[in-house]
Parts: structure tokens; sequence; C-alpha cells
């Protein structure tokens, strides 16, 4: 960091303050994707969506928050006190933990752009938190004391490892390309060609297993209305059945971010076009990333569960083994040659 700054304000103090940047940014930005959400989805289906409240239906995540934290909150008398109120802070606290070492722009000398911390083995962390937050969804279906929310944790904390491994292993192939694990290392590793190019196999399956994560249509069988009445959290309400959605919408931002910094090329703008700030490029391909997921729940049904478990084991770590093997081998024959 710039020593003309560090004279002035702590490091501390300027870490406490991007912490709150970003916590302000990340809060008001899922208010406003359920928004979106709903405004995309009425605009696929023909119809207006919401806008009675506020204009152009604006103040709507106001009033949703308003309604959520005045509802009463009930606590099953079959329920583990302790637990039952634990689990949804889990979840919500593991999806905010990783926008800490996430990246949106360049960093600059005196330490206010860039991410909150540098870690060099970034991508490694953020898988690592993010796979702690199945442990909320998990203990929130056992503590609720009912037969219904458990078997939807179950069947959840299936799902996510399963397709979690898929995941990891079609992130792998980047690594290899960029030879580090830093995500600012990734990023300028695009800066002549974004790895969405070479690997191609790697970012479908990554989007593929990055709905399936997030526990998004067509793959939210945890919420199978039919089968479940409502999940992991159908003896949830209040404010703590609002945390889970919150938890579930940053998950949504953070997989998009993640596959913004991994395979379309972070703040690299396109066409030449570096006029414009690396952090409109950044946030431009997050939401097109999070446009294409609600395009998903929009227009495809929901799958039944032993298909989908069959498809993430049989089909898409296959697929996501045969591509890591053909990556290392390509580049241990380049490095040879060259």
């Amino acid at each position: 960091m710039d020593a003309t700054l560090t004279q002035y304000v702590p490091l501390w103090l300027v870490v406490l303050i991007k912490s709150a940047i970003v916590l302000l940014v990340v809060i008001t930005t899922f208010a406003y994707s359920m928004l979106f959400e709903r405004k995309v989805m009425g605009w696929m289906q023909l119809r207006p969506g919401p806008n009675r409240t506020g204009p152009w239906g604006l103040m709507q995540p106001a009033a949703d928050a308003v309604k959520m934290m005045f509802k009463e909150d009930l606590t099953p008398d079959t329920a583990d006190p302790l637990i039952y109120k634990l689990a949804p802070f889990i979840s919500l606290i593991t999806a905010m933990g990783v926008f800490a070492v996430i990246p949106f722009a360049e960093p600059t000398g005196d330490g206010w752009f860039g991410s909150i911390g540098d870690v060099n083995a970034g991508i490694l962390f953020l898988f690592a938190l993010s796979s702690i937050g199945v442990y909320g969804i998990s203990l929130a279906g056992w503590a609720s004391g009912s037969k219904f929310p458990l078997l939807g944790s179950v069947r959840s904390t299936a799902q996510m490892i399963s397709y979690e491994l898929s995941m990891s292993m079609s992130v792998i192939g980047v690594l290899i390309l960029a030879g580090s694990t830093s995500l600012m290392t990734i990023v300028h590793q695009q800066a002549r060609i974004w790895f969405v190019v070479p690997q191609l196999v790697g970012f479908v399956i990554y989007v593929i297993t990055a709905v399936a994560e997030t526990n998004r249509a067509p793959f939210d069988l945890v919420e199978a209305e039919t089968e479940l009445v409502g999940g992991f959290h159908t003896e949830y309400s209040g404010l703590r059945f609002g945390l889970f959605f919150i938890a579930e919408y940053l998950n949504m931002i953070t997989v998009s971010c993640i596959a913004t910094l991994l395979f379309l090329g972070g703040w690299n703008p396109l066409f030449g076009l570096g006029f414009i700030p690396g952090i409109v490029w950044f946030l431009a391909k997050a939401a097109l990333f999070l446009f294409f997921y609600i395009w998903l729940r929009t227009t495809l049904p929901r799958i039944r569960y032993d298909r989908l478990m069959d498809f993430g084991w049989k089909v898409l770590l296959p697929v996501a083994t045969l591509n890591l093997v053909v990556t290392a081998v390509v580049i241990s024959f380049m490095g040879s040659q060259g």
C-alpha cells in the first residue's frame, strides 16, 4: 500500500471501510437481483411482474424486507432450539465471507480497489468457504424435528456434494493454464485470450454444476413442493426464513463472479474498449451470467432426482475428468516442445 496513504489512514481502517462498502453493495445487489429476476420472468412469461410498490416496482425489495421482519417467528416444539436458530446464519455467513477475496477490478497502489484481502490461493479459499454452506442446510433440516425438512436437507447435501466434485474438476483445467491459484493472476493470464475459449468444455460443466450447487431450477429438487412440502426450510418463518433466500441469491452472485474471473476474463475488456472502467466490465459479465440463471428457471422444467444424480456421476464427472486429463497432456506437450 502507498506510504502516503498509510500515514493518515491505518491499514485496519482501510480494510474495515472496504468491508463495509462491499457488504452494502452485496446486500443491495441481492435485493435488486430478486426484483430483476421477477421482472425478467414476467417479461418472458408475458406478464408485468412487480409494479405496484414504488415507481416501476423499485421499492418491492424494501417491502419484502419489512414484511419478513414483522412476520411471526415460530419455533417448533420438536426443534433443537440452538441449532435451529444457528443454521440460517451459517448459510448466510459463508455466503457473505467469500466476497472478502473476490477482486472486482485491478487493484491500485493505494489499496482502495481490488479485493479486501489478496489471498494467493484465492480460488481454494472460495471453494473451501462456500462448501461449508451445506452445513447450514443439513443442520436446518435436522434441527427442525420434522421428516420433510430432514428429507429435503439430505437430498440437498447429496446433490451439492455430488456436483461440487465435478465443479472442482472443471476449474482445475483453468488453474493448469494459469499456473496459479491466485484470482488476480488468473485474470492477468486472460489479457490476451479468455479461458472460456480453450476451456469451453470446462465452462459448460461449471455452468451446469453452478446451477445445481445453488439449488436453482431445473435442479431445485430440495424445494420440490409436490414431494417435500417446501424442503429443508419448511419449519422456518419470518426473518430466519428470509435468511436462507439471502444466502441462495448471494451464492448465485458468487458463482457468477467466479465464472467471470475464471472463464470470462474478469475485468479485461472486449474489442479493445479499454476506456471503459474494468469494474464495469466485471459487473456486466456477472450480470449476464445471472440473466442466464433466470433464463433457465423460466424455460426448463424440474427434472427427477434420480436422473439428476445419474447425470452428475455418470456424465458430468467422467467428462470433467477427461477434460482435465486432456488439458494436462496438452500443456505438458507444449511445455516439452517449448
